[in-house]
């Protein structure tokens, strides 16, 4: 993969110990801000559905429970691939609201690296 450049984005769900909620907010932070005009014209098919992305998410807790799938909608465009390593924060959100899906006090903190790039013909 030849990369052409790396965001990093951190997502919090402060209510409801849900990462999969943390992990889309943090792949939306790292992207968010960017726009690739130039990406069409160096992917050798000239198609950003060729582009690749590789996700790499640091996640606290019940990393059994991302869904994977909702963390790939997140990006419109690209070959999109996901490793889910340990990492993140789980810390006090310092109030339990049963009625916003709280099981406990835990805020869920996921990192993200985001890294874009496509492949260079020749390399498959």
């Amino acid at each position: 993969m030849k990369i052409m450049f790396i965001q990093y984005g951190m997502g919090v769900d402060l209510h409801g110990q849900d990462v999969t909620t943390a992990a889309v907010r943090a792949v939306r932070d790292a992207i968010q801000t960017n726009s690739m005009p130039g990406m069409r014209s160096v992917i050798p098919s000239r198609d950003l559905r060729d582009m690749l992305v590789r996700v790499k998410l640091g996640v606290p807790a019940d990393r059994e429970n991302l869904d994977v799938e909702k963390v790939k909608a997140a990006f419109p465009y690209g070959r999109v691939s996901v490793e889910v390593v340990p990492g993140g924060l789980a810390t006090t959100s310092g109030v339990v609201l049963p009625d916003k899906g709280d099981r406990n006090d835990l805020a869920y903190i996921v990192v993200a690296a985001v890294e874009v790039g496509y492949e260079e013909e020749g390399s498959a």
